[in-house]
């Protein structure tokens, strides 16, 4: 098993930035795909941004303004979020999975962190 757990999240006004870290701990060592995943009130999750061994992958609504990394090392991935807007505001949350394909499905990770809301105040 392997457990994530999130940090990071806040109040920002609209144009500012947030940086959000995801340190994984446990069986780690198979989790090949790892990424961000948002959750507005009263929807599901949505994809946000993902990395694997060679490539990332954004949604068409941060691309240009977040960026996903990881460190292999610290065992941790980050999501650097640039140009915040009022509609960024969600809870979000970082997810892993051990396939090597990066895929944008909730149902394709099998392990998540707890979340971490930011608002962005306009």
């Amino acid at each position: 098993q392997a457990q994530l757990v999130e940090s990071g999240g806040g109040l920002v006004q609209a144009g500012g930035s947030l940086s959000l870290s995801c340190a994984a701990s446990g069986r780690t060592g198979t989790l090949y795909t790892v990424g961000w995943f948002r959750q507005f009130p009263g929807k599901e999750r949505e994809f946000v941004a993902a990395i694997n061994s060679r490539n990332t992958l954004s949604a068409d609504s941060v691309k240009g303004r977040f960026t996903i990394s990881r460190d292999n090392a610290k065992n941790t991935i980050y999501l650097q979020m640039n140009s915040l807007k009022p509609d960024d505001t969600a809870v979000y949350y970082c997810a892993a999975r051990s396939g090597l394909v990066i895929r944008t499905t909730e149902s394709d990770y099998a392990y998540w962190g707890q979340g971490t809301q930011v608002t962005v105040s306009s």
